[in-house]
């Protein structure tokens, strides 16, 4: 009897092995191609040129490798091709169009670790509209597709088991202003930082570094030029699940050099979101933003403050509407925007109004352009395959 037990435990162990060897050999390589179309129209009489016209299209390839133990390699490829018109009916066009890369990034993950070399999107931070931990991406709040162009480095993320996690990150090549940056980097010296992320009891807090070597030549007259002006920034964000959605999330940059207003910034963001019962929910946003920069850290001698109010509501499932209004306190200025999405299985319409005063003070740098000054009406055409 002990034999045939023996024997049946034998033949078990053999078969769960061949089953998981049939399962393993399963996990094949994958590629995949998609992309993303937006086309957009943009009507505003305040502007010199009344009518803007734009198109981009966003090729995606993906590829994925699976590797013994749960272990994973994969790779994403993608452009941005754009190109843009703006025009004053029988009087004056300009035209801009490029194509360069969007995302190129491989990346090395394991149930516990990643690491990701490339061209890539890297944010983080618990604000969600008017955002100091804003470091390398400059994703605009109204924009609907939430695009951003990538940085060129590598990231390194560990996760522990209760949820913490560990960000480790170098940058080389990126030489553009990024988020709140006010100069340019210099291009022959590398960016380092890291991010610690730890839960506390209803929600999670983090602290954030990074150093960068800028570059302030191209603002002789506005500050001292120096090829090299190293800058520090530290940042600290938490977020709770109370009976409100509620976060703090702050920032410092600091600069070695002697920069006069602009040697020190302080950003400090406090937030409230919602959802009330209201028919299919009425999801709201409130933001408190405070902007400052001195000679001297912590001085808040030049001091700027904007509120956000943000509301949007599913009026079914393929139907939603929104709304955005700033307010700038030290200029007293009123931002406002309305929008309508309308979803398809793979097309969405976006129709949004915007009032605002000609000069645009959003602090937002999505883009060297703002289409959004005065008063005017703009269409987005999405289509995703």
């Amino acid at each position: 009897m002990n034999k045939r037990l023996l024997i049946l435990s034998i033949v078990v162990c053999a078969g769960a092995a061949a089953n998981a060897q049939d399962t393993t050999a399963l996990r094949r390589d994958t590629l995949l191609f998609s992309g993303q179309l937006i086309a957009w129209t943009n009507l505003n009489p305040s502007n010199d040129l009344s009518i803007g016209l734009g198109a981009r299209y966003l090729p995606q390839l993906n590829y994925q490798l699976p590797l013994p133990k749960t272990r994973l390699f994969d790779i994403e490829a993608s452009a941005n091709v754009f190109g843009n018109a703006g025009l004053r009916p029988f009087d004056s066009l300009q035209t801009f169009g490029d194509l360069k890369p969007y995302r190129l990034w491989a990346r090395y993950s394991a149930p516990q670790f990643e690491l990701r070399l490339g061209l890539q999107k890297i944010n983080f931070g618990s604000a969600s509209l008017l955002r100091p931990l804003m470091w390398f991406d400059q994703v605009d709040p109204r924009d609907p597709i939430q695009f951003t162009d990538g940085v060129w480095g590598a990231l390194g993320r560990y996760y522990f088991l209760n949820n913490a996690n560990i960000w480790v990150w170098g940058l080389y090549g990126n030489p553009n202003p990024r988020g709140w940056e006010f100069a340019k980097t210099n291009s022959r010296r590398p960016e380092f930082g890291g991010r610690l992320q730890h839960p506390v009891p209803k929600g999670e807090a983090g602290i954030s570094f990074h150093h960068r070597v800028a570059d302030t030549r191209a603002l002789n007259g506005l500050v001292t030029p120096f090829a090299e002006a190293p800058e520090t920034r530290i940042g600290l964000d938490i977020k709770l699940d109370l009976a409100v959605g509620c976060w703090l999330e702050a920032s410092w940059a600091t600069n070695r050099r002697d920069l006069g207003a602009f040697r020190n910034q302080e950003l400090l963001n406090a937030g409230l979101d919602y959802t009330f019962g209201i028919g299919n929910g009425l999801y709201l946003i409130f933001e408190q933003l405070l902007v400052s920069y001195g000679e001297q850290a912590f001085s808040f001698s030049n001091a700027n403050a904007f509120s956000l109010l943000s509301a949007s509501y599913s009026l079914n499932l393929f139907d939603s509407i929104g709304a955005i209004v700033y307010f700038d306190w030290s200029n007293g200025d009123a931002y406002s925007f309305v929008n309508w999405k309308k979803q398809f299985d793979q097309t969405s319409l976006v129709l949004m109004g915007y009032w605002n005063p000609k000069n645009n003070r959003i602090p937002t740098q999505s883009s060297t352009q703002n289409p959004y000054s005065g008063i005017g009406v703009q269409a987005i055409l999405i289509f995703n395959h």
